[in-house]
């Protein structure tokens, strides 16, 4: 398994969260690849921590389907298969159109002009094939009504879905595709400002429930 030739300095204090996260980012931005062979001990010495994070973060991107681990045998990173993309991207859209729901009625001015702001800069790096910052900012904007609704349950369900559905959304973001995302993000914002909370979160499920199964 080749290791990137720069270290992400992370301190050894790091959080098993922390070497989820890192491992699920790099398998999302395409670091380690499809079929790649994962090995606990060189990903340790990678983040500078011990095997027992790495190890307990490899089961958790297996449940949501980044990896397929064999016990005892090897880990490697899934291939982007269709049935799995589209099952979470149902979960996802599923989760999302419940999270505006709740969140409308509770939404402020501060939290919508956040999602305005992101959506501005989302519109920016689509335009600029900017695939990194488009993706980031997405999060941003919905990451709003997840946040306000305060739904500790759903805000799981998407942190272990949403990374699949990511992996085809990069896919997305860099053609001309992702353009119509500006759109239904500006509706989304105007209904949820109107306080059309089942409107809103047919949007919100709308969004997400359009992105592509399969590889282009």
């Amino acid at each position: 398994m080749p290791i990137p030739p720069t270290s992400p300095g992370v301190d050894r204090s790091l959080l098993r969260d922390d070497v989820y996260r890192r491992l699920r980012d790099a398998i999302v931005d395409g670091t380690f690849a499809p079929g790649e062979q994962l090995r606990d001990l060189e990903l340790a010495a990678w983040l500078g921590v011990s095997r027992t994070p790495v190890r307990e973060a490899l089961l958790r991107l297996a449940h949501g389907g980044l990896v397929s681990a064999r016990p005892g045998r090897s880990t490697v990173v899934s291939t982007l298969c269709a049935r799995d993309v589209r099952d979470a991207r149902d979960v996802v859209a599923a989760m999302h159109e419940v999270a505006v729901r709740e969140a409308v009625p509770v939404l402020g001015e501060a939290d919508l002009a956040a999602m305005r702001d992101a959506n501005r800069r989302f519109a920016e790096a689509v335009a600029a094939g900017d695939v990194e910052t488009a993706l980031r900012v997405d999060d941003e904007l919905h990451g709003v009504p997840v946040r306000v609704c305060g739904n500790r349950a759903l805000a799981t369900v998407l942190e272990q879905f949403t990374p699949t559905v990511r992996r085809a959304e990069r896919l997305r973001f860099g053609s001309l595709r992702g353009r119509t995302s500006v759109t239904r993000h500006d509706e989304l914002i105007r209904l949820c400002d109107a306080g059309d909370a089942e409107g809103a979160a047919g949007v919100a499920y709308d969004t997400w429930h359009s992105l592509p199964s399969e590889e282009p």
